[in-house]
């Protein structure tokens, strides 16, 4: 897969929006999946591919809460899916499936800022790794039917610069018996989006379903960082003196039309018509980059890291994620 993993000079800037992105395709009968597609980023990303033409389904926690638009303006569907609930990702893929549908664009959207104290689900799962990443693992495979029936699918599953950071605890991902940090089990979470992305598309490409994973950039105000206070976006470099945003997509921080650009180009941009199992920025392939770069408020380092699309370690998270599921899929 690392060969791939090099940038196809598409011309397409980091200040793109994803109306700007999606201009000129027409995405008129596919179906879309966007999970926590009602909020921050993912909110924007249901709006520039209903506008596009295509059918959204909104996955969300609480539907009733859902901020949406009137359904005059941006028609879009909203059902309830709660990822830290097997039983709801069943409920959900099961309705889909008996709607007969193909599944065009599937957006593993939806995440889980890290809470500041250890908390493990119903199964003992720590909850970022149980939300980010195997929420929406148990959500693909539900959905593998519908995404075959498109006859050309796409998987993103929305990851993070923090991959470069994080590392598979093989032993104990969950933190039973090692000390708890929210920021690692917040990499660790990313870096399993990312390897999600490289197994799923070596399995699902010869069923036309291909794999992406993404780095929208930092946008102030989204869920993983809106809880954070005022000093601390401002020591990350977020926002200024006076508490606005600051707006550097050149540099990584963007806008929430910015930020669901690189979201919406994977989903349905004709660059990536042939590629697949790759990790993307800025609208493009991301370089490869394992030059060790600490955290910088000007800069947060975001390109990939070799680590993060190694193929053993993707087929190894496949199984593990299997096991914690209890069940294994048959492709």
């Amino acid at each position: 897969m690392s060969h791939l993993q090099h940038p196809l000079g598409t011309g397409i800037t980091a200040a793109a929006t994803a109306d700007d992105v999606l201009a000129g395709i027409d995405l008129t009968g596919t179906n879309a999946v966007v999970t926590g597609g009602h909020r921050g980023i993912g909110r924007e990303v249901t709006r520039a591919l209903a506008a596009a033409g295509a059918r959204v389904t909104v996955g969300a926690r609480d539907p009733d809460q859902a901020e949406l638009w009137p359904t005059s303006t941006v028609p879009v569907e909203v059902r309830r899916l709660d990822l830290l609930d097997p039983a709801s990702i069943d409920h959900f893929a099961a309705e889909w499936l008996d709607g007969d549908r193909a599944l065009h664009m599937l957006i593993n959207s939806a995440g889980l800022p890290g809470p500041p104290e250890l908390v493990h689900d119903a199964r003992g799962y720590e909850v970022q790794f149980a939300t980010n990443h195997l929420g929406h693992f148990q959500l693909t495979l539900a959905l593998w039917p519908a995404l075959r029936a498109a006859n050309g699918a796409r998987v993103v599953n929305v990851s993070s610069g923090a991959q470069r950071f994080g590392r598979i605890d093989w032993d104990d991902p969950h933190f039973s018996h090692r000390e708890y940090d929210a920021h690692v089990a917040y990499a660790q979470s990313k870096l399993a989006n990312v390897l999600h992305a490289v197994e799923l598309d070596r399995r699902g490409a010869e069923h036309g379903i291909r794999g992406y994973a993404v780095h929208p950039g930092v946008v102030v105000g989204t869920a993983l960082n809106g809880s954070s206070g005022e000093n601390a976006l401002r020591a990350m470099g977020l926002v200024d003196d006076s508490g606005a945003p600051i707006i550097d997509p050149e540099h990584g921080k963007k806008t929430p039309q910015q930020g669901a650009s690189t979201i919406v180009f994977a989903a349905a941009s004709p660059w990536l018509a042939d590629i697949g199992g790759v990790y993307l920025k800025d609208n493009d392939i991301s370089p490869l980059d394992d030059e060790p770069r600490p955290m910088s408020a000007v800069e947060p380092p975001a390109e990939i890291m070799s680590h993060a699309i190694d193929p053993a370690s993707a087929r190894r998270l496949w199984t593990l994620s299997e096991h914690m599921l209890g069940q294994r899929s048959t492709w």
